[in-house]
């Protein structure tokens, strides 16, 4: 394991243009240099059916869990769908955690940011996900806790967060994920 933690940051979005995705990309700017992070994609996983867990499941399945398994941490950015998390974040859980006693999730720490374009700011979403993460083994940081509303006016067309108190408090969350990381990993 390298002293440079590599994290797998999971997006619960799909559409080309989504809050979540343009909000990782920003906060994988802002995070401590020694924090090597990058998005592994979801959307391509077919949804779990445990008819096809046989000796030769479906190649997407065994990519992602390779990547995940071979992560130090877990990044978790997600819209809310309905109160809770959108189906192809749920979907790549369950990929991950099976066959039952081989999950890539166990012990890996993990941090949840939610977003909303409204003042909710995905609060559902964000609690619906850390209790699917205790059931996982994956020690979720508690504080400081990111939920994020109004996202659509706190990001600028050029990717970067547009407003100067948004990007202290991230700059400052991805800090206290490096420190979380630090003691957790492993």
């Amino acid at each position: 394991m390298s002293n440079s933690p590599n994290v797998a940051v999971l997006v619960g979005s799909l559409r080309k243009g989504s809050f979540s995705r343009r909000l990782a990309k920003a906060m994988m700017a802002l995070a401590p240099s020694e924090l090597k992070l990058s998005i592994v994609e979801i959307g391509d996983l077919p949804f779990y059916n445990e008819d096809l867990e046989t000796e030769s499941p479906p190649a997407e399945w065994k990519a992602f869990r390779e990547k995940i398994a071979a992560s130090d941490a877990l990044l978790f950015v997600t819209p809310e769908y309905n109160r809770s998390v959108p189906a192809v974040l749920k979907n790549a859980l369950d990929v991950g955690s099976r066959p039952y006693g081989k999950s890539v999730w166990d012990g890996k720490p993990g941090a949840v940011v939610s977003n909303s374009p409204g003042a909710i700011s995905g609060f559902g979403a964000n609690h619906h996900l850390r209790q699917s993460l205790v059931f996982l083994n994956v020690p979720a940081m508690q504080q400081p806790e990111a939920y994020i509303g109004e996202v659509h006016k706190l990001l600028g067309e050029d990717g970067k967060i547009a407003n100067a108190d948004t990007e202290e408090f991230l700059r400052g969350y991805m800090a206290a994920f490096a420190g979380w990381i630090g003691r957790n990993r492993g």
